[in-house]
């Protein structure tokens, strides 16, 4: 049984989901995944690695994918054997989620309703975190999670990540958050809702200022967790760059966000 999807709840203390957007060097992703996890110990935070091996939705052809599922897997190993810590990744084909190591296995929003996908990840009997697709309402994530539960499966996460809103653009209807509560722990992917997919020409672009104000708006519904990608330079990163949190901000971030869910949490009891 996971550690981290044990500790998540939509009544629990706040979760938090962290890491970089693709993996760019072994090093890099070992010292972010030490930082966050020692922060969120401090904390007594509920913790799980994030990091891409394959970025495989890009605008562009042009668009750095990641240094591949072999290395990446190793980098999984260490920071799970070593670091005591979860880790979870996306996959894109059902192949990948048969031999993936991660502690969770995650569906991208753009695939949340391919059925072969989402069987491939429910027979690891893995925790299944999927996102919400940028083209759906929240009540339609309901038939996700059926289809999951159709095969025996009720270890599900339900991840927001902003709507389609015209060009190059995103919006989060914050009631969605209660919704999809139905279905299961909800986490709020704050960076990627300030995405603006397309935006850059041949990239997408983003804001990072709101992504902070997201998660806070978030966690003052009650929900399970927090989902932001995570650097030390965000400006060099390869991937989703705009969108991101600094990693020197990340203890800010995470201290403001627990004390709403304090409140939250308070009021609710």
């Amino acid at each position: 049984m996971n550690d981290f999807y044990e500790g998540l709840g939509n009544d629990k203390k706040l979760s938090i989901i962290a890491g970089p957007c693709v993996f760019e060097d072994s090093n890099l992703a070992v010292d972010i995944a030490s930082s966050l996890s020692e922060t969120c110990k401090k904390y007594d935070v509920n913790f799980c690695f994030k990091m891409s091996f394959d970025k495989a939705n890009r605008t562009s052809i042009k668009g750095y994918r990641g240094k591949g599922i072999e290395l990446a897997m190793n980098v999984f190993d260490h920071i799970h054997s070593e670091l005591g810590v979860s880790t979870i990744t996306d996959v894109h084909d059902a192949w990948q989620a048969e031999i993936i190591n991660t502690s969770i296995i995650q569906i991208p929003a753009f695939l949340c309703r391919q059925t072969d996908l989402l069987e491939a990840a429910v027979l690891t009997g893995k925790p299944v975190n999927v996102k919400k697709g940028q083209f759906l309402s929240p009540w339609e994530m309901k038939n996700v999670v059926d289809k999951l539960k159709s095969f025996g499966y009720n270890r599900v996460i339900v991840t927001e990540r902003g709507t389609t809103f015209g060009y190059n653009n995103l919006v989060v209807d914050m009631r969605g958050l209660d919704v999809m509560k139905e279905y299961g722990p909800v986490i709020m992917d704050c960076t990627h809702a300030v995405q603006h997919p397309g935006g850059g020409g041949d990239k997408s672009s983003g804001n990072s200022y709101y992504a902070p104000i997201l998660a806070k708006a978030a966690v003052a519904i009650g929900i399970a967790g927090v989902f932001m990608e995570v650097h030390p330079d965000p400006e060099s990163s390869p991937s989703d760059g705009a969108n991101m949190i600094r990693l020197d901000n990340f203890e800010t971030v995470l201290k403001q966000l627990l004390d709403i869910d304090g409140v939250v949490k308070n009021v609710g009891n």
